[in-house]
């Protein structure tokens, strides 16, 4: 199994930073000085779950990642291989993903760029393998949702039921926080579900995708998540909010 964390997107709300970094590379440090980042908080938990290879999407930018792979290898003992997104200004992360549909048959652990999250994340996914699950997502059952969050219906014994941002958040079980495991047994399954999502519309999220798997009849499981403090990072308030956790870390 390797790490893959999606970072080809832009971040426009988080200007001026992203003028000149993709998302993923956006100062969470206390300084706001560049010394951690999303990516180096998530290739920290990779490393601390004992993995020893990661792949990173790059599109937006990605010369910034490219400039640090050889420190970022050294720093957290890993291999990483960068995997270019052509269309990462253009499309939405449904084709991101897509984009690293032959790393899939290895089994990954998937992680957003922007989603600051502590390795317990991962340890919580790790501990839900086995009994023929082949994607588990980790799930936020104790936040009080809004509009903006991922919303997840899920059923026991049942999985996975219904995953977007429309929906009534009294609905929801909890919110997915972008980390999910994908075993290998489900890479050509999510290939082609990515496939016929981004051809279907290429603004959709590659959620739309596990949609469209539930949709053709394949179980996705969740993983509470506990109460742990985490934040996908949208703008400059996430941003703030970031920091203070990437302090705990």
């Amino acid at each position: 199994m390797i790490g893959l964390v999606l970072a080809a997107g832009a971040g426009r709300r988080l200007r001026p930073y992203t003028d000149t970094l993709p998302k993923a590379l956006v100062p969470v440090d206390p300084q706001g000085e560049g010394s951690l980042t999303v990516l180096d908080l998530t290739l920290a938990n990779f490393a601390e779950i004992g993995l020893t290879e990661a792949a990173v999407v790059v599109g937006y930018r990605k010369e910034a990642v490219y400039a640090r792979k050889a420190q970022l290898e050294e720093k957290y003992g890993l291999t990483l291989t960068l995997v270019d997104n052509d269309k990462a200004e253009e499309w939405n992360n449904a084709y991101s993903l897509w984009c690293a549909r032959d790393l899939l048959s290895r089994g990954v652990i998937l992680a957003n760029g922007d989603t600051v999250h502590p390795v317990s994340v991962e340890r919580s996914l790790l501990a839900a393998r086995g009994g023929g699950r082949r994607i588990i997502l980790a799930l936020d059952t104790a936040k009080k949702l809004a509009d903006e969050e991922m919303k997840v219906v899920a059923e026991d014994g049942a999985g996975v039921r219904r995953i977007t941002k429309l929906m009534d958040p009294a609905e929801a079980t909890g919110e997915y926080i972008g980390v999910t495991l994908i075993e290998p047994e489900a890479a050509a399954d999510l290939a082609d579900a990515l496939r016929a999502t981004f051809e279907r519309d290429p603004d959709l999220y590659y959620e739309d995708g596990y949609q469209e798997l539930v949709d053709r009849g394949f179980t996705l499981d969740v993983a509470p998540i506990g109460e742990v403090a985490w934040v996908e990072i949208d703008n400059h308030d996430d941003l703030a909010k970031g920091r203070e956790i990437a302090c705990r870390y």
